[in-house]
């Protein structure tokens, strides 16, 4: 049967006028009867919630808007429109993505039969890879918010209070379906015991654990680190999916180059060339070259845009990333 608090969440939401709550409780009502083994029960409930939100006109998620009170210091909230086409991954990391949206529009289905969709994501590798638009593509791709969870906010001094507004975000992860991201994940997930640990951080730590193990919500929950060789090893059994994200090699560069000036004019260009001049940029590196490529184009009010600028920009940023890091990735 439905827990107490999902019960007082819904008579609540119904005295509030408040559909976006009332719609997301009804759902985990739902899921709690399909994973009990009420597979008919579940349907039916999931029926009726689609034609409260057909009748209403609510056929795409409610915006939450602008996050009021405390939640204004702790989540950044937007729509995105980009979609699949819009990132250029390794075949791998594409089918996975394609799996993950599958299984969420296929959720009704997955959970009568007592089944959970993918929705628990760990993104790993370096920076610029494409993990922050790996996110944001979900978000596009499924017509929801993407919630940045902002760790200035999060994270304090103060004994407590960081748990604290940790269990703040998964209440709204519970009520509030879409997609919460947690960038730069280390700053709460690494080890326990490393030499610089200090015990709120640890508590921290446990806390995240406890919480999304418990999490039954419906949200997705992204989390992207740029070291996962100091993120606590019990985390890696609490995502559903560990992707691996790495540079783009000379195939993917070309295949990234040309969506990039898909939408210009080119003149003569070898994309194989270029692809072996970016060799060891990142997928940010590249298409802030592109950019740059086509901004100078407009600047100078050329026709097309050539080869030798696009070269030109990309070698800016082997040299920006030979400074960086000493010698070219």
């Amino acid at each position: 049967m439905a827990k107490a608090e999902q019960l007082k969440a819904l008579l609540q939401s119904h005295r509030d006028s408040d559909d976006k709550r009332f719609y997301s409780v009804a759902m985990q009502l739902a899921a709690h009867e399909a994973k009990q083994g009420h597979g008919k029960l579940a349907e039916e409930l999931r029926a009726l919630i689609d034609e409260a939100k057909h009748k209403k006109g609510v056929s795409q998620p409610i915006p939450i808007g602008r996050p009021k009170g405390d939640l204004a210091n702790l989540l950044a909230v937007s729509y995105p429109k980009f979609r699949l086409n819009d990132i250029v991954l390794n075949d791998e990391l594409n089918n996975q993505f394609v799996r993950v949206i599958t299984e969420q529009r296929h959720a009704a289905k997955i959970l009568q039969h007592g089944l959970s969709p993918r929705r628990k994501m760990l993104l790993v590798g370096p920076p610029g890879t494409g993990k922050t638009l790996s996110a944001t593509i979900l978000a596009g791709e499924l017509g929801l918010p993407l919630c940045l969870v902002r760790l200035d906010g999060l994270i304090t001094k103060f004994m407590g209070e960081t748990a604290a507004k940790l269990r703040q975000i998964f209440d709204a992860i519970a009520q509030t379906r879409g997609v919460y991201f947690f960038d730069e994940f280390d700053a709460i997930g690494s080890q326990r015991g490393l030499a610089n640990d200090v015990g709120e951080i640890r508590r921290v730590l446990n806390s995240f654990l406890l919480m999304i193990e418990q999490d039954q919500s419906n949200s997705l929950i992204i989390a992207a680190t740029n070291h996962p060789e100091i993120l606590d090893h019990a985390l890696f059994r609490r995502f559903d999916d560990v992707l691996h994200y790495s540079l783009p090699d000379t195939k993917k560069i070309a295949v990234l180059l040309k969506a990039k000036f898909c939408n210009y004019a080119t003149k003569k260009i070898s994309w194989k060339r270029l692809a072996v001049k970016a060799t060891g940029l990142s997928h940010a590196d590249i298409s802030r070259a592109c950019e740059e490529a086509i901004k100078n184009t407009l600047i100078q009010k050329e026709n097309s845009i050539s080869e030798t600028g696009v070269s030109r920009m990309l070698e800016e940023r082997q040299n920006a990333t030979l400074r960086l890091y000493g010698v070219k990735r």
